[in-house]
């Protein structure tokens, strides 16, 4: 069994997801951009938590998408999100949290701010251009969920363990 840590992430329908990987892309350090855009809901978990993981995860895939909204852009200090509203994931991830209680790592324990970051570890000044541009022509829109995904954190680049993709 590998001693890799286990993330949860949601993933994006196509449409959404194409858009947002192309401003990753364009907008995150090629250097530093070794995973796809993603949101994340678990940045840690246990290896041995794997195969309950799978099971819940499968729970949820039974049911409809979660409903989510884009709603703004994020300052990150030296980077750029899209912030995400979603009461379904909200309750989603706090089921989770509470089925492994004890096994979270002090972030994950932390209250949940749901973003796709876009741009990360750069000048300040280039964040903040960034959000400008941003800002002046976003409007809220429906992100569409297709499902949930569980990677092995590798030091860098993730490896995807599974996707359950949401029926309906």
């Amino acid at each position: 069994m590998s001693t890799a840590p286990l993330i949860v992430t949601a993933l994006f329908g196509d449409g959404d997801n194409g858009w947002l990987q192309e401003l990753r892309r364009t907008h995150y350090p090629a250097e530093r951009n070794q995973v796809p855009a993603h949101l994340t809901l678990f940045r840690q978990l246990p290896p041995s938590v794997a195969d309950e993981l799978d099971h819940r995860l499968s729970l949820y895939a039974a049911t409809p998408p979660p409903r989510a909204t884009m709603t703004g852009v994020m300052d990150l200090g030296e980077g750029t999100a899209l912030r995400v509203e979603s009461e379904e994931l909200e309750d989603i991830r706090y089921d989770l949290a509470e089925a492994l209680r004890g096994l979270l790592t002090p972030q994950d324990m932390a209250p949940w701010r749901p973003h796709v970051t876009i741009q990360n570890k750069v000048q300040s000044r280039d964040a903040r251009r960034l959000q400008t541009a941003l800002r002046a022509t976003f409007t809220p829109r429906p992100l569409a969920i297709r499902g949930l995904a569980t990677w092995r954190y590798l030091g860098g680049p993730w490896e995807r363990v599974k996707a359950h993709v949401f029926r309906g």
